[in-house]
């Protein structure tokens, strides 16, 4: 194998499918806790909001990934969401979420994941984001495609954002001083806008064509590494919002099929117009949907048959 200087050593340079590996490994792992745990009563604490949750089952689920990880590599880095380091001496790093999606978990949404990613100067390696409540494992090394539970995935080749369902779960956000109302754009011209809860599994659902783009705002590296990797290794393509290459220490990322890539950033940048306002569009649905006498039908629906 090729090494590389670190410090006053030398390092060697690892197959990126033995760190997959050992992802999958983990992954697994820590996706049997997290089964334990599911709808069983948490210990439930708040970091910044009351809306940013963290639970015993994300800290037991982080000690065993980063155990694992120590035991095989032990001068490893780790960057982790509920903040587990290692050692300083690598220029490998891994990045870990233990649970992706904790506020789905904590309510017992079937919608979270386990995402364990690696990089080395910037390059990511290998990336895992396991769902063990649906059972869907996705997978990559860099350099040898993407997975789904042992199957390869490709992205779609849908090239008309009317055709395509997005992955957006931001209203309105700030980029540059520039107040951006993307979603707006998304939900007027193509066919819908949803999300997991998971950042994730959003961007697994790009690479696997459930979703044809992935818009987030604001995320950390821990949610959106290994998901990354699996989109670039499936054909997508993953910038920030600028259109540069996705760099972990950007919080803004796109990431889409590729045909669809020039259009989203235009949406993101402001050279698409239109669109109906949020508050419209929540007073159509209330109009047609929600204050309906009992039936009543929407309008432009038919008639049952007799």
């Amino acid at each position: 194998m090729a090494t590389v200087e670190i410090g006053s050593g030398e390092e060697e340079a690892l197959d990126p499918q033995d760190l997959l590996a050992l992802a999958l490994e983990a992954g697994h792992a820590a996706g049997s806790v997290l089964l334990e745990k599911l709808g069983a009563p948490l210990q439930v604490g708040f970091k910044d909001a009351h809306n940013n949750l963290v639970t015993d089952a994300d800290t037991s689920s982080e000690a065993l990934i980063a155990g694992m990880i120590r035991a095989r590599y032990p001068d490893h880095r780790i960057l982790a969401e509920e903040g587990t380091t290692g050692a300083e001496t690598s220029s490998y790093r891994w990045i870990i979420d233990p649970i992706d999606g904790t506020t789905n978990f904590a309510h017992a949404v079937p919608a979270f994941a386990v995402s364990i990613a690696v990089e080395r100067r910037g390059i990511l390696q290998a990336g895992v984001v396991y769902n063990p409540a649906s059972g869907e494992l996705f997978a990559a090394a860099h350099g040898h495609g993407a997975t789904l539970n042992g199957r390869p995935i490709r992205v779609t080749s849908i090239e008309k954002p009317e055709s395509a369902l997005i992955g957006c779960g931001a209203i309105t956000f700030i980029h540059k001083h520039r107040r951006i109302k993307a979603a707006r754009i998304f939900w007027r011209i193509t066919q819908g806008c949803r999300t997991t809860g998971a950042a994730a599994l959003d961007l697994c659902y790009v690479a696997c064509g459930r979703f044809e783009l992935f818009c987030g705002p604001s995320l950390s590296a821990w949610d959106i590494a290994a998901g990354a990797l699996i989109v670039q290794e499936a054909g997508g393509q993953v910038t920030d919002f600028d259109g540069n290459p996705h760099k972990l220490d950007r919080r803004d990322i796109l990431a889409s099929n590729a045909a669809l890539h020039p259009w989203a950033l235009a949406v993101l940048r402001g050279k698409v117009k239109g669109g109906p306002s949020m508050s419209t569009i929540v007073r159509s649905v209330v109009k047609h949907w929600i204050l309906r006498e009992p039936g009543d039908k929407p309008k432009g629906a038919q008639a049952p048959p007799e």
